[in-house]
């Protein structure tokens, strides 16, 4: 049963990730059913869904290093090194605060719902604008800033902040704005999970480890991943971000009777 439940959360992960309805907030609602993990767990299942977009984005990734010459990767390039490095001082900053709410189903919920709403608003104002594919120093700026802010609100996703800011930011194109939210969050998302990984090592954290149940969560979560964000990028072609706003709302809006009603923490 402990494998199944590893590769149920791998699923969870692997579908949430990327996709702009918050990995965190539905892994923090299913392990109160499934039961709580490890730190060292979250780190290989997030690990596996980084895997996964890094293999899909491995040309782009390669064409950015090998063409640093051409003017255009060069300031690309540039652009998301500003956004990751903003994202790791500010996530050191906040990591020395020890900034950080409690996570449980409550403020889970309205971060859902005031996403939600966010991510109506900025596809409005985006449509407005012409759509262009240009990511500005402003837009990686912002970037930047919301990946801490998407870290330490549980239920913000990672992937919508970042996404939505471009788009608001004058990135009026999703592709783009897509595009450059995932791969700033390819470095973002390593550099973080090799930090937790080190200091779980160092606290002893991976003792008693089930290293078959990790392997098989951290399979699933690539798999899972690499498909969701395949259908993503297919999807936001010639649709909206509309659909995910909707149902954040409304997963919003059930774990908030969820919890009044004593049903979850």
């Amino acid at each position: 049963m402990d494998y199944i439940n590893a590769a149920i959360l791998g699923v969870i992960e692997g579908i949430t990730e990327f996709l702009p309805i918050s990995s965190t907030g539905h892994l923090i609602i299913a392990e109160q059913w499934l039961g709580h993990r490890s730190d060292m767990f979250n780190i290989v299942i997030q690990a596996g869904a980084i895997l996964a977009v890094t293999i899909i984005y491995w040309r782009r990734l390669v064409d950015l290093v090998l063409g640093w010459r051409e003017p255009e990767n060069r300031d690309y390039a540039a652009k998301l090194i500003v956004a990751f490095l903003i994202t790791a001082i500010l996530g050191l900053v906040v990591k020395k605060l020890g900034f950080q709410l409690p996570e449980t189903a409550t403020p889970i919920a309205w971060a859902l719902i005031i996403g939600g709403i966010w991510m109506i608003f900025a596809e409005w104002a985006a449509a407005r604008r012409p759509p262009h594919k240009e990511i500005t120093w402003l837009v990686a700026i912002l970037v930047g800033i919301a990946q801490i802010v998407a870290g330490v609100f549980p239920g913000t996703s990672r992937s919508g902040a970042t996404i939505f800011v471009a788009l608001l930011a004058g990135t009026g194109n999703r592709a783009a704005a897509t595009e450059f939210a995932f791969l700033v969050g390819i470095p973002t998302m390593y550099a973080a999970s090799g930090y937790e990984l080190v200091k779980t090592f160092r606290d002893g954290g991976a003792a008693g480890e089930d290293w078959t149940a990790l392997a098989i969560a951290f399979i699933v979560s690539t798999i899972v991943a690499f498909i969701a964000v395949k259908w993503l990028l297919a999807y936001i072609r010639s649709n909206r971000f509309t659909l995910f706003a909707i149902y954040r709302i409304i997963l919003g809006v059930l774990l908030l009777g969820m919890a009044a009603t004593g049903m979850i923490a």
